[in-house]
Protein backbone atom coordinates (compact mmCIF):
# COMPACT_ATOMS: atom_id res chain seq x y z
CA UNK A 1 0.00 0.00 0.00
CA UNK A 2 1.09 3.56 -0.69
CA UNK A 3 0.12 6.43 1.59
CA UNK A 4 0.60 9.69 -0.26
CA UNK A 5 0.53 13.14 1.31
CA UNK A 6 -0.01 15.77 -1.38
CA UNK A 7 0.39 19.13 0.30
CA UNK A 8 0.49 22.72 -0.81
CA UNK A 9 3.38 24.57 0.80
CA UNK A 10 6.26 23.57 3.02
CA UNK A 11 6.62 23.36 6.77
CA UNK A 12 9.44 25.69 7.78
CA UNK A 13 9.38 25.35 11.56
CA UNK A 14 12.04 22.80 12.44
CA UNK A 15 10.31 21.28 15.49
CA UNK A 16 7.00 20.83 13.68
CA UNK A 17 8.76 19.36 10.63
CA UNK A 18 10.73 16.98 12.85
CA UNK A 19 7.52 15.72 14.47
CA UNK A 20 5.80 15.26 11.10
CA UNK A 21 8.86 13.34 9.90
CA UNK A 22 8.72 11.15 13.01
CA UNK A 23 5.11 10.11 12.31
CA UNK A 24 5.82 9.61 8.60
CA UNK A 25 8.70 7.34 9.62
CA UNK A 26 6.35 5.36 11.84
CA UNK A 27 3.83 5.00 9.00
CA UNK A 28 6.62 3.49 6.88
CA UNK A 29 6.47 0.40 9.12
CA UNK A 30 3.07 -0.32 7.56
CA UNK A 31 3.10 1.20 4.08
CA UNK A 32 5.20 2.96 1.53
CA UNK A 33 4.93 6.73 2.01
CA UNK A 34 5.22 9.46 -0.57
CA UNK A 35 5.24 13.15 0.30
CA UNK A 36 4.59 15.60 -2.50
CA UNK A 37 4.99 19.29 -1.63
CA UNK A 38 3.61 21.69 -4.20
CA UNK A 39 4.22 25.40 -4.50
CA UNK A 40 1.18 27.52 -3.61
CA UNK A 41 0.09 29.27 -6.79
CA UNK A 42 -2.96 30.31 -8.79
CA UNK A 43 -5.80 27.78 -8.64
CA UNK A 44 -5.74 27.27 -12.42
CA UNK A 45 -2.08 26.23 -12.24
CA UNK A 46 -2.28 24.34 -8.97
CA UNK A 47 -5.32 22.12 -9.65
CA UNK A 48 -3.77 20.05 -12.46
CA UNK A 49 -0.58 19.57 -10.45
CA UNK A 50 -2.56 18.21 -7.50
CA UNK A 51 -4.56 15.91 -9.77
CA UNK A 52 -1.37 14.58 -11.40
CA UNK A 53 0.19 13.88 -7.99
CA UNK A 54 -2.84 12.47 -6.16
CA UNK A 55 -5.16 10.71 -8.57
CA UNK A 56 -2.81 7.83 -9.41
CA UNK A 57 -2.45 4.10 -8.66
CA UNK A 58 -6.19 3.53 -8.10
CA UNK A 59 -5.82 6.00 -5.25
CA UNK A 60 -8.63 6.74 -2.87
CA UNK A 61 -8.36 10.50 -2.52
CA UNK A 62 -9.14 12.22 0.78
CA UNK A 63 -9.32 16.02 0.71
CA UNK A 64 -8.93 17.88 3.98
CA UNK A 65 -11.71 20.47 4.14
CA UNK A 66 -13.02 22.41 7.12
CA UNK A 67 -16.58 21.50 6.07
CA UNK A 68 -15.72 17.84 5.37
CA UNK A 69 -16.93 14.79 7.24
CA UNK A 70 -15.63 14.56 10.79
CA UNK A 71 -14.29 11.08 11.47
CA UNK A 72 -13.18 9.48 14.68
CA UNK A 73 -9.75 7.85 14.73
CA UNK A 74 -11.53 4.51 14.24
CA UNK A 75 -13.45 5.99 11.31
CA UNK A 76 -10.22 7.04 9.63
CA UNK A 77 -8.83 3.57 10.34
CA UNK A 78 -11.80 2.13 8.44
CA UNK A 79 -11.03 4.37 5.44
CA UNK A 80 -7.35 3.38 5.49
CA UNK A 81 -8.20 -0.29 6.07
CA UNK A 82 -10.63 -0.39 3.17
CA UNK A 83 -8.02 1.05 0.81
CA UNK A 84 -5.40 -1.34 2.13
CA UNK A 85 -7.73 -4.33 1.84
CA UNK A 86 -8.56 -3.51 -1.78
CA UNK A 87 -4.91 -3.00 -2.69
CA UNK A 88 -5.46 0.69 -3.37
CA UNK A 89 -3.21 3.56 -2.49
CA UNK A 90 -4.57 6.51 -0.53
CA UNK A 91 -3.81 10.16 -1.22
CA UNK A 92 -4.40 12.79 1.43
CA UNK A 93 -4.68 16.37 0.16
CA UNK A 94 -3.79 19.36 2.32
CA UNK A 95 -4.39 22.79 0.82
CA UNK A 96 -2.37 25.94 1.20
CA UNK A 97 -3.36 29.28 2.65
CA UNK A 98 -6.49 29.42 0.47
CA UNK A 99 -7.39 25.76 0.78
CA UNK A 100 -7.71 23.29 -2.07
CA UNK A 101 -9.02 24.19 -5.51
CA UNK A 102 -12.75 23.44 -5.56
CA UNK A 103 -12.47 21.22 -8.63
CA UNK A 104 -9.91 19.02 -6.87
CA UNK A 105 -11.86 18.85 -3.62
CA UNK A 106 -15.07 17.98 -5.48
CA UNK A 107 -13.29 15.12 -7.30
CA UNK A 108 -12.03 13.53 -4.06
CA UNK A 109 -13.62 10.31 -2.82
CA UNK A 110 -13.95 11.80 0.65
CA UNK A 111 -13.85 15.29 2.11
CA UNK A 112 -12.63 14.99 5.67
CA UNK A 113 -12.33 17.59 8.41
CA UNK A 114 -9.77 17.44 11.20
CA UNK A 115 -11.64 20.13 13.12
CA UNK A 116 -14.50 22.58 12.76
CA UNK A 117 -11.80 25.23 13.18
CA UNK A 118 -9.47 26.24 10.38
CA UNK A 119 -6.01 24.89 11.17
CA UNK A 120 -2.74 26.30 9.91
CA UNK A 121 -1.21 24.16 7.17
CA UNK A 122 1.65 22.92 9.35
CA UNK A 123 -0.66 21.81 12.17
CA UNK A 124 -3.06 20.10 9.77
CA UNK A 125 -0.13 18.13 8.35
CA UNK A 126 1.05 17.16 11.81
CA UNK A 127 -2.38 16.06 13.02
CA UNK A 128 -3.00 14.16 9.79
CA UNK A 129 0.31 12.29 9.96
CA UNK A 130 -0.33 11.32 13.59
CA UNK A 131 -3.86 10.17 12.82
CA UNK A 132 -2.78 8.07 9.84
CA UNK A 133 -0.18 6.42 12.05
CA UNK A 134 -2.85 5.88 14.69
CA UNK A 135 -5.14 4.35 12.03
CA UNK A 136 -2.55 1.68 11.25
CA UNK A 137 -2.09 0.87 14.95
CA UNK A 138 -5.87 0.55 15.33
CA UNK A 139 -6.05 -1.77 12.32
CA UNK A 140 -3.37 -3.97 13.85
CA UNK A 141 -4.63 -3.81 17.44
CA UNK A 142 -1.41 -2.23 18.67
CA UNK A 143 -1.29 -0.45 22.03
CA UNK A 144 -0.61 3.09 20.70
CA UNK A 145 -4.22 3.36 19.55
CA UNK A 146 -5.71 3.48 23.06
Amino acid sequence: MIVRFVVVGKVKERGVKDTIDEYVGRIKHYARVEEVELKDEREADLAPRIVKAAFVDRARVVALEVDGKILTSHGLAEVVGKAEGQGDSISFLVGGSYGLPKSVSDAAHLKMSLSAMTLPHRLARLVLAEQVYRAFTILRGEPYSH
